[in-house]
């Protein structure tokens, strides 16, 4: 899991511009911000660097206490957002704080496409989430009220497939995994339903939309 913002990457993210997300650092500032998850490059001149769905809801206030930015003794909770697909063990806790976590990761994915889709299209996923298959339909998934497989029982599961670009949609509950189906093509993807050679259980297969 990605760990939390030391308190001067905290800073350069809190400086982000409110609407767009785009960044103003040292080179060596936003490299180490890219690697951590909180931005990305974009990828037209001026290339510049803005804020990812992770990015904006650290901006937004919904993290945890920043490292330390010398050695020293961490916090003792660690981690930021990070959508679940399904089988986490913290799968169960689906109260009011998770919701507005997942609210504003889902805000910050929409900010992100505007920002990088040609034209600033909103419906159809950005290279981000084609470069983060499992996260972003498992997020799509959860900002939509669809509950992943964990403690408490059945629900959806992502995974990644050997196909490029297509994650598998695992739901027992056949009327639950039409639901996700809609809820993806939605989302800007593209969705077919399979079965299994052994079984036959239902699945889905998903990739993001282009056009």
């Amino acid at each position: 899991m990605t760990r939390p913002p030391t308190a001067a990457q905290r800073r350069v993210i809190d400086a982000a511009d409110p609407v767009t997300g785009r960044l103003r650092a040292t080179q060596a500032q936003l490299t180490t911000l890219v690697k951590r998850g909180f931005a990305f490059r974009h990828p037209r001149p001026p290339h510049d660097h803005f804020l990812t769905p992770e990015g904006h809801r650290v901006r937004q206030g919904i993290t945890q206490a920043p490292e330390p930015d010398e050695p020293g003794e961490a916090p003792a909770s660690t981690g930021v957002f990070a959508a679940r697909v399904g089988g986490e063990e913290a799968a169960a806790d689906a109260g009011p704080a998770r919701r507005r976590e997942v609210h504003s990761a889902w805000q910050g994915l929409l900010e992100l496409r505007r920002m990088t889709n040609p034209g600033g299209d909103v419906d159809r996923p950005c290279g981000w989430e084609r470069a983060h298959l499992v996260r972003a339909a498992a997020l799509a998934l959860e900002a939509d009220g669809h509950g992943p497989a964990g403690r408490e029982g059945p629900g959806y599961r992502v995974r990644e497939t050997p196909q490029p670009e297509a994650v598998a949609v695992h739901e027992p509950d056949g009327e639950a995994l039409r639901a996700c189906a809609a809820t993806l093509e939605g989302a800007g993807w593209q969705v077919s339903e399979h079965r299994e050679p052994r079984g036959g259980t239902r699945y889905l297969l998903a990739s993001p939309r282009r056009t």
